[in-house]
């Protein structure tokens, strides 16, 4: 396999630590001779270039060189932009002008673009691919993986739940921001004696909340993977209160955390309209306990600023290994790190399963709380 020119791309959410992986990607290629051209805004780039328009190379394209990346990697966020797209699977709307009336809609109605995909690649005369992304970003990937584009997976995300890696660029400086921001968040709760629920990123895995509130030492600590009783809940947290010399409590909570249906109240009809789960469980505690609440959701927070010390290294090592293993003629792999070793395995793992808390190793569900009864033999993220 020779290698003359990759492409690199972001998808899905921004997170701490991707620039620091583009900048190793392209100095470790400037090294060995390549080129390295950034697609703009993800596989949004590769469908709205139209081969058709001498503008698009301007457009949705970033040539990468050691100069453009130098000082990249002390940013958060991506100098290439950023979407959720898949070109797999479209609606109407979301088709560029240019392939409108050029393909057809499949049984559901979406229309699959992989074909324009296949033919911007070749027309950039891209050797390989390296994408960054979560689970939408990664699945994509290893699909063009089977249509014979020689990709390389970089799994990032912060709420480290990509199939088949420990961990995911992004998770650490998640945990440490939300670490910081919910011990800050303690004077206001202590002042005003209240309950502060703190709610998190985390759809469908707890696992950056559970963290968080081991590590912040949080009375109760609600996941997405564990549907919750609000009453049983409400009653713990005006106990914690109670016996807290400084009179208050906390609770870290997913934003895909469910009540359970035995605790179906009216409150919970409106979570969409109160923006988040933590604004009902503050909600339903007071409207219980008669005890006042502060809720905040964190949000963006958790992804925004430079990276931390753990996702520099992780994002730099992921990056340097995609180039190497190029270099090799290895390609269809995911950079992954099991076991607390850097290793590749076949991008269509990633396609394989979910990645969730292991709720029986590490959480009591009747207590609502991180329970880590023996370390030895665990991941260093406990879960």
């Amino acid at each position: 396999m020779t290698i003359r020119r990759i492409g690199v791309l972001t998808g899905g959410g921004d997170v701490p630590g991707l620039n620091a992986c583009i900048k190793a990607v392209t100095l470790h290629s400037a090294a060995l001779g390549w080129e390295v051209v950034g697609i703009r805004s993800g596989y949004r780039g590769l469908l709205d270039y139209d081969l058709d328009d001498p503008q698009s190379d301007s457009l949705h394209l970033t040539p990468l060189t050691p100069n453009v990346v130098r000082i990249i990697d002390r940013m958060g966020g991506t100098v290439l932009h950023t979407t959720r797209t898949s070109p797999a699977k479209l609606a109407l709307s979301e088709l560029p002008a240019h392939l409108k009336g050029t393909i057809s809609p499949g049984k559901d109605g979406s229309f699959d673009c992989t074909r324009h995909v296949l033919r911007v690649i070749e027309a950039l005369c891209l050797d390989a691919l390296v994408a960054l992304g979560g689970d939408g970003t990664l699945n994509y990937s290893a699909r063009l993986q089977r249509e014979g584009v020689a990709v390389m997976l970089v799994p990032k995300t912060m709420d480290n739940d990509v199939f088949g890696t420990d961990y995911c660029i992004g998770f650490s400086t998640a945990v440490t921001r939300s670490v910081e921001f919910v011990n800050a968040l303690r004077t206001t709760a202590g002042s005003h004696e209240r309950i502060a629920i703190v709610e998190l990123f985390g759809r469908n895995s707890g696992e950056t909340a559970l963290v968080t509130g081991h590590l912040v030492g949080a009375d109760r600590v609600l996941i997405a993977e564990v549907p919750f009783d609000v009453s049983v809940v409400s009653a713990l947290l005006a106990k914690d209160r109670a016996s807290n010399p400084s009179n208050y409590a906390m609770v870290v909570i997913s934003e895909g955390a469910r009540m359970a249906p035995t605790s179906a109240s009216p409150a919970a009809s409106g979570m969409r309209e109160l923006g988040g789960i933590g604004a009902v469980v503050g909600s339903e505690v007071s409207r219980r306990t008669g005890i006042g609440t502060i809720t905040q959701n964190l949000g963006y927070l958790m992804r925004s600023g430079a990276p931390d010390a753990l996702d520099l290294m992780v994002a730099k090592s992921y990056g340097a290994m995609a180039v190497q293993l190029l270099a090799e003629g290895r390609h269809g792999l995911m950079m992954t790190v099991r076991d607390g070793k850097y290793c590749a395995i076949a991008a269509s793992t990633c396609t394989q399963g979910k990645r969730r808390v292991d709720v029986d190793a590490v959480y009591d569900r009747d207590s609502y709380r991180p329970s880590i009864t023996s370390i030895s033999g665990k991941p260093m993220f406990l879960s």
